[in-house]
């Protein structure tokens, strides 16, 4: 099994006191999209899952 695992990419914006996630893909350039619209305090984090050892 010599699968690359999938990124995943969360689009979070500030809401005073906390972070809030508003969408979770698989697509960058949705991820990107989106927080390029909702503008100020926005975040994209890219999440890898390292692959499994056997």
């Amino acid at each position: 099994m010599t699968d690359k695992p999938a990124t995943t990419y969360v689009v979070s914006v500030f809401e005073k006191p906390h972070w809030r996630t508003v969408l979770t893909t698989k697509d960058k350039q949705k991820a990107l999209d989106l927080a390029k619209e909702i503008g100020d305090k926005v975040r994209v984090e890219e999440i890898t899952p390292k692959p499994k050892k056997r």
